[in-house]
């Protein structure tokens, strides 16, 4: 397994409106394509507390492109991010890491 740490730092004031998009959208979206979740987190304490943290597990690099890339050519992707871009970008950031567990990690 190999993991992706995805951090979105939203438009100031968007953040409700990115956390409704992952919930009410982004994650139905993602489980029709097997893409999985491990946990999301805002930040209560560090540089910036706008920031939305998740990790995605992969079996490999070639799984993450496959599901990622049908993912984003969804047309419910498409509607849901026009939707509620519809005033504008609510990310004004997005910061990913695709990480491989050590052999003392807890994950695999």
């Amino acid at each position: 397994m190999i993991y992706e740490h995805r951090v979105y730092q939203p438009v100031p004031g968007q953040m409700p409106k990115l956390l409704a998009r992952f919930r009410d959208h982004t994650i139905p979206i993602w489980k029709k394509h097997g893409i999985h979740p491990i946990g999301f987190w805002t930040t209560l304490i560090g540089d910036s507390s706008n920031e939305l943290t998740y990790i995605l597990s992969w079996e490999s690099l070639a799984d993450r492109e496959t599901r990622w890339t049908a993912f984003l050519n969804d047309p419910a992707w498409h509607k849901a991010k026009d939707e509620t871009d519809r005033d504008g970008p609510i990310v004004a950031n997005i910061d990913s890491k695709i990480l491989a567990p050590t052999d003392f990690s807890a994950l695999k």
